[in-house]
């Protein structure tokens, strides 16, 4: 494992998925224990519920406001909000006018292909498993 230092904001890596735009900022060759996304959400926009079988997730509020969705309760978003999701919980955004920016960080790590499922979806019956989800898929669903 090696030191990282970049600067945030490169459209290389960009990956749009449903009203997320999700910058990684830990590439899938550099993953240890952890992923690491800087997040736009869309204004006016809601998220799927989805949750992380194995990861633990914690996000940063960086800008804008929202509201988060988490186990079924709102809790109000803005700068300097902080929350942490233990594995299995669900989760969701809903964005007012103004895009929502978010660190997340996933640990052990998760991708858009790995260890997310929405609430439609069925978990592994083992941590080990993870999911196998065909690009189109991907690409007509929303991440985290």
């Amino acid at each position: 494992m090696n030191v990282l230092y970049r600067q945030s904001g490169s459209s290389e890596g960009l990956q749009a998925l449903g009203p997320y735009l999700l910058e990684p900022l830990i590439g899938r060759d550099e993953e240890a224990n952890m992923t690491c996304y800087r997040v736009q959400i869309a204004p006016n926009s809601r998220t799927r519920i989805s949750y992380h079988a194995r990861a633990e997730e914690v996000y940063f509020v960086l800008a804008g406001k929202g509201t988060a969705i988490i186990a079924g309760r709102r809790y109000p978003l803005a700068a300097g909000t902080f929350l942490r999701l233990p594995p299995g919980t669900t989760h969701g955004f809903v964005t007012d006018d103004e895009p929502l920016e978010l660190l997340d960080i996933h640990c052990p790590g998760s991708w858009p292909d790995r260890d997310l499922y929405f609430i439609d979806e069925s978990a592994p019956e083992s941590a080990a498993e993870g999911t196998a989800r065909g690009e189109e898929s991907q690409l007509n669903d929303a991440a985290c």
